[in-house]
């Protein structure tokens, strides 16, 4: 290595420190439950039951990197699931209508809040509070507080159905090719990009990771990655809900890397007067963040509904501090604009790892309240206190 001519650099473990935590919390319920959480169900379970929580996690980091939240994305996805099962049980709607719908009035909430706090300068947690507590009003009223179902087989389809199958039997196990095809395609991507990201840097003089390093990043990445798509193989293949959620997730990681209207949040979050100031219209982006919130939270609202088979008035209830606590979790802060999309993801993941294992050993829900506060508080002290470090 030509060290002496700084070619070569150190990989940063502290920004891989979420996907440490992340296997090791794993690991973790493993042991304590006998390898349960590992199951080819359970993994399954794992994805359908955080498929609403990471779309909304998406959403709330954009709100988070502005230095503000959106408290109102629970009674949004209560509110929208409602719409939508009632076009379709009480109008016999056709499904792909009662979705527009949702998504109507999801995005019409967001457009609301946007005007409020970008026109009219009221503070995001005053307006937001109030679509929490009119948007839960709003579903208890138009579902007379009761339930609404069942729902039709196209409907929940969304949330619990799978792609088609290519199966194989191999000795006595059962795979299907689909997932382990995926996981083939997804390899090949990584290690090009890599390679060409390498390349790239070396071209204009910028010193490349060491490649032991990386390469012991990439291996850990694959193994993550084939690990879930093998227990998938082994189930009944890949949810559709997994399909909505990479879309969305590689929709909004190039939005927020590789545009100007991802720039542009991340500058009013680090500094919004100097945002302003630099010609950046920050009325605006506060209006299309918080109308965004609005889209993803219609969207979450509908694959709820949709696994649960059903509309109910208390559907969505505490989701917005999942969704807060995804977005903290997976390395976000207000002060400074910093936060990826995957880094929300992955902190969906670790609370919806922490849920699944907590249940599976047995622990009430109040002890399981108790540990997820403590995980939220340790993974935002230690991301603070991180950067003060470096910083001093």
């Amino acid at each position: 290595m030509d060290t002496k001519n700084n070619k070569y650099i150190n990989i940063d473990v502290k920004q891989y420190g979420m996907i440490i935590a992340l296997i090791a919390i794993f690991f973790l319920f493993y042991i304590l439950t006998g390898g349960k959480n590992a199951s080819p169900t359970n993994i399954n379970n794992l994805i359908m039951q955080n498929g609403y929580i990471v779309i909304l996690s998406i959403g709330m980091l954009l709100c988070v990197l502005t230095g503000n939240i959106d408290l109102g994305v629970g009674s949004i996805v209560a509110l929208c699931g409602a719409t939508s099962a009632i076009f379709v049980v009480d109008l016999g709607m056709p499904t792909p209508v009662a979705f527009l719908a949702a998504i109507v009035i999801g995005t019409l909430s967001g457009v609301i809040v946007g005007f409020f706090v970008s026109v009219l300068s009221i503070p995001p947690f005053i307006v937001t509070l109030a679509t929490m507590l009119m948007g839960r009003g709003l579903t208890y009223t138009m579902l007379q507080a009761q339930t609404k179902g069942p729902l039709p087989k196209d409907y929940t389809f969304l949330a619990i159905g799978f792609l088609p199958n290519i199966e194989v039997t191999l000795g006595t196990v059962k795979l299907d090719l689909v997932p382990i095809i995926i996981a083939l395609i997804i390899t090949v991507f990584i290690i090009l990009s890599v390679i060409k990201k390498d390349k790239e840097r070396a071209k204009y003089g910028f010193p490349t990771v060491v490649k032991w390093q990386q390469a012991i990043v990439i291996f850990v990445i694959l193994a993550i990655l084939w690990f879930f798509l093998y227990k998938l193989a082994r189930y009944n293949g890949i949810p559709v809900v997994l399909i909505l959620m990479s879309l969305l997730i590689a929709v909004y990681h190039f939005i927020t890397t590789k545009t100007i209207a991802g720039r542009q949040i991340y500058a009013l979050g680090g500094n919004a007067k100097a945002a302003k100031l630099s010609g950046i219209n920050t009325k605006m982006v506060f209006f299309w963040v918080y109308t965004n919130m609005g889209l993803l939270s219609a969207i979450a609202g509908i694959v709820l509904s949709a696994r649960n088979a059903s509309a109910t008035p208390k559907a969505g209830d505490g989701f917005e501090m999942d969704a807060i606590a995804a977005c903290y979790i997976g390395g976000a802060a207000t002060s400074g604009g910093i936060g990826t999309i995957i880094g929300a993801v992955v902190g969906a993941f670790t609370m919806g790892i922490l849920n699944n294992g907590m249940s599976l050993v047995g622990l009430s829900t109040d002890i399981q309240k108790i540990v997820k506060g403590l995980v939220l508080l340790g993974a935002v002290t230690f991301d603070l206190l991180s950067k003060q470090r470096k910083n001093a």
